[in-house]
């Protein structure tokens, strides 16, 4: 009974808390001309999360699951993913309600949470992660690493890279992306000048429990460098010019007149 009561008492009061939520809703299709049947759904997803691991809060804006805007609490400004969409994000005009929605996120956790540690169900992700170049692969032309994390819940997480087992500095900072399905990704990019001898690790670390992912990246389907362009293009013009040498002495030769018995 007074488990019962605990509980109750502890939704109460998230009642008042109610009506700052968002609404939404689903007005009914109507029908639409023939020339829209081929347009496409798109979802465009503004996903806040607070959590008592790190980061302890965060913000999440993605298209169609690509990351457009993410937000740093620390400076209070909205930060781009690509350079062409830093127009958005200085003319946002909606910092005020995204301190709000912080707000009353951090009151759920700090207030709610307690009363009902242990009574809701915690899922957890096991982070799956790759890396792959951003640009296509050519020896000696500076290039990026992506390390891209997925099946991320809760995004607490700490990416760190390696080249040949010894700690790589200067990784840009790790953005986290929610994804449809209350999951989240995860992308961190170190750049680098590629090299044949290469071997780089990405190593993503789930603070939650602790589990580690490892993915490992050497160089394959190199594209030629300009070095290796520039032998065969000499071999290749050395091979032409031997052909036009070797056609005019078998012309020259078989235009000979054959002299008689």
């Amino acid at each position: 009974m007074d488990h019962e009561l605990s509980q109750g008492a502890a939704l109460l009061r998230l009642l008042p808390l109610l009506w700052l939520l968002p609404q939404s809703w689903t007005a009914p299709e109507a029908p639409t001309p023939g020339w829209r049947d081929e347009l496409q759904n798109h979802t465009f997803l503004h996903t806040m999360y607070c959590q008592k691991g790190s980061p302890n809060v965060g913000l999440s804006e993605t298209y169609d699951e690509d990351q457009l805007f993410s937000f740093d609490f620390s400076q209070n400004i909205r930060v781009p993913r690509l350079p062409e969409f830093a127009d958005w994000a200085h003319k946002s005009r909606d910092t005020y309600s995204i301190f709000f929605d912080k707000a009353f996120c951090r009151a759920i956790i700090e207030e709610i949470g307690p009363e009902l540690e242990g009574q809701i169900p915690v899922s957890r992700g096991l982070p799956i992660a790759e890396v792959f170049t951003l640009k296509p692969l050519e020896f000696g032309k500076p290039n990026t690493l992506v390390c891209f994390v997925s099946n991320l819940f809760p995004p607490t997480l700490t990416v760190s890279w390696q080249h040949h087992l010894a700690p790589v500095e200067g990784a840009r900072p790790t953005f986290v992306s929610a994804v449809d399905g209350l999951t989240f990704q995860a992308f961190s990019y170190l750049n680098f000048t590629p090299a044949p001898s290469d071997l780089f690790s990405c190593i993503v670390t789930h603070e939650i429990d602790s589990y580690t992912a490892i993915a490992f990246w050497v160089p394959q389907n190199a594209l030629p460098s300009d070095l290796l362009e520039n032998v065969l293009c000499s071999v290749a013009f050395g091979l032409g010019v031997l052909g036009i040498i070797v056609g005019l002495v078998l012309i020259i030769y078989f235009r000979k007149p054959c002299s008689g018995d």
